[in-house]
């Protein structure tokens, strides 16, 4: 009889444990579904570890999309490229990239519309055991770079302004800003192109200046979305909020200085608080549009390069 109960009682068991995994179950995959849903619904944003995506930070880390009433998400990329397929696959609605990289999706048939301009900039560096302090000692030399963006137009610049040949400078593609900074450290590149914080991280230990974008009016750092705003009611709700929030970070940060929001560069920047901490002067602006010159000049050098 004894034997008989504690069979029973096993049976009655295994049958509740049974019933309980098959609910739960049941209960994540809902819950799957709807996540999805929810993250479908949600205006997404494709980030890098650049410093021209800490307004998109700080709006998040201060619940200004929550508070505005808006499902804003931001999709976090080690490299340009891993955005860009974002977005052309449709896993993203906006990016933060660059004028030429839009313009080489538009190529490809995305349609696309420019939230804003960034103050993003570029600096060609060359690493300090190289010795190259002119840009016609990178003649045999290795320039880590990305393929059709603005820093592959930037080293065409370079090779073309100290009239190299084109083969004498190796072109390597490294589209890990991270990555890139860490070959300069590690002294297995000669030149590099870089943005912010990265730059001035390498600056900081004495490696060289050989070109910088502000000083050939270059302003080639954008935010583009799909184009999907127009005519979706819920869709230009978000952006509206996107806006606003992206012009109140911008005026917190331009008040208290890129060193109130060191925690978050160097979080997602991974770079020193030294670092973050010398940016003071780095200033962001309010949303608007690319200057069609920069516009027109990355689809003229694109048409070129891409005979």
């Amino acid at each position: 009889m004894k034997k008989l109960l504690y069979l029973s009682l096993v049976l009655l068991m295994a049958a509740a444990c049974g019933q309980s995994y098959e609910e739960t179950k049941r209960l994540t995959r809902l819950e799957r579904q709807r996540q999805m849903q929810e993250d479908s619904a949600a205006l997404k944003i494709a980030v890098m570890p650049t410093i021209d995506c800490l307004p998109l930070l700080v709006a998040r880390q201060y619940n200004l999309y929550d508070s505005l009433g808006a499902d804003i998400r931001l999709k976090f990329y080690s490299a340009h490229i891993d955005c860009d397929t974002a977005l052309m696959n449709n896993r993203v609605e906006g990016t933060v990239t660059d004028v030429v990289r839009a313009e080489r999706m538009a190529m490809r048939g995305k349609k696309l519309m420019y939230c804003t301009a960034t103050d993003s900039y570029w600096l060609l560096i060359s690493n300090r055991n190289s010795r190259i302090k002119e840009l016609k000692q990178m003649d045999d030399k290795m320039m880590a770079m990305t393929r059709y963006s603005v820093t592959d137009m930037m080293g065409d610049h370079a090779v073309d302004s100290a009239k190299l040949k084109d083969e004498r400078v190796y072109r390597v593609q490294i589209n890990d800003v991270r990555v890139r900074l860490q070959m300069l450290h590690n002294n297995e590149m000669d030149v590099l192109l870089l943005t912010e914080p990265q730059a001035t991280e390498a600056l900081a230990v004495k490696h060289k200046l050989l070109l910088d974008s502000r000083k050939m009016d270059w302003r080639m750092g954008a935010l583009v979305f799909r184009d999907i705003i127009k005519g979706d009611t819920a869709r230009e709700r978000q952006y509206d909020v996107f806006v606003k929030a992206y012009n109140m970070a911008c005026d917190s940060i331009n008040k208290y200085g890129v060193p109130r929001y060191r925690d978050l560069v160097t979080k997602y920047c991974q770079v020193k608080a030294a670092t973050a901490d010398s940016m003071k002067n780095y200033k962001f602006s309010h949303v608007a549009e690319p200057r069609e010159k920069d516009i027109e000049a990355a689809r003229k050098w694109l048409k070129a390069k891409l005979k």
